[in-house]
């Protein structure tokens, strides 16, 4: 008799045991926010377009982050950044920091952006009209990107 030193009874001992229900199959039919939500065990998520997943994909792979505040901002305004926009609200944060900036207003065509340098966070946003409305204080620098 060959034995291996393993004991077969003790092998499924320690394996975690899982009841049904704590499975959930996920089927082939229904529509894609079907299985999306099965996938993701959520809610369904309204309908959005392809400009709205895309622009959220830059910022969360941007070097700068959105402050929840300057995220609402951004939607009630209806302001959409594009892949260009964010490389230049980047590179405009990078001049900002060389320069000893902390608190700045970032002009981005129609737009303008608070940003807070030493935090790489814009910390809210505003449209054409707002722009010429406001007056900025508490900033230490300005960059028209």
């Amino acid at each position: 008799m060959i034995t291996t030193g393993i004991n077969a009874n003790n092998i499924n001992a320690n394996m975690p045991r899982l009841n049904g229900a704590q499975l959930k199959p996920i089927s082939s039919g229904g529509t894609q926010a079907d299985r999306a939500q099965a996938l993701t065990g959520g809610a369904p998520s309204a309908a959005r377009s392809f400009g709205d997943v895309f622009s959220e994909a830059l910022m969360r792979d941007s070097q700068l982050s959105f402050s929840a505040h300057a995220q609402k901002r951004m939607a009630s305004r209806g302001i959409k950044l594009n892949a260009n926009d964010y490389s230049r609200l980047e590179s405009a944060q990078a001049k900002l920091a060389m320069k000893g900036s902390k608190e700045a207003l970032v002009m981005l065509d129609d737009k303008a952006f608070l940003v807070s340098v030493k935090n790489k966070t814009v910390i809210t946003a505003l449209d054409k009209s707002e722009v010429k409305q406001n007056v900025f204080t508490n900033i230490d620098g300005a960059v028209i990107a």
